[in-house]
């Protein structure tokens, strides 16, 4: 999927994935997404979203997220997996980790998503 991205040349690819800041793995495959994005010519904008876990567990439940996630339709398997994979795994950077020149760590608990976009267009001038 990423170097059909990256060889299409259209103007950019937005994709999400839960992090496990502790497993090797994960910053091997964000290693691996980012060799094959720049071996085209583009440019890596990473945008680290972190929201409290009661947040998080109401956002699991809202109309839209249900509409677009089948996999979260079934609402107390998806909460019993997303408090499981927090107690297992660190899913937040730790202060200077990601040492990325097109990176933004933000706390979205009090942001809606139109807030969200604006601070990340803002920040990259896209």
């Amino acid at each position: 999927m990423f170097k059909a991205a990256a060889k299409c040349n259209k103007n950019g690819l937005i994709f999400t994935f839960i992090w496990a800041f502790d497993e090797q793995e994960d910053w091997d495959f964000v290693e691996e997404v980012e060799r094959i994005i720049t071996s085209y010519g583009g440019n890596i904008y990473m945008v680290e979203l972190g929201a409290d876990v009661n947040e998080r567990l109401q956002r699991n439940k809202t109309s839209n997220r249900l509409e677009k996630k089948p996999s979260k339709r079934n609402i107390e398997a998806s909460e019993n997996e997303l408090l499981a994979t927090m107690k297992k795994h660190r899913l937040n950077s730790k202060n200077d980790e990601i040492a990325r020149e097109n990176y933004i760590k933000m706390n979205n608990t009090d942001l809606g998503s139109e807030d969200v976009a604006r601070v990340i267009n803002e920040k990259f001038l896209l």
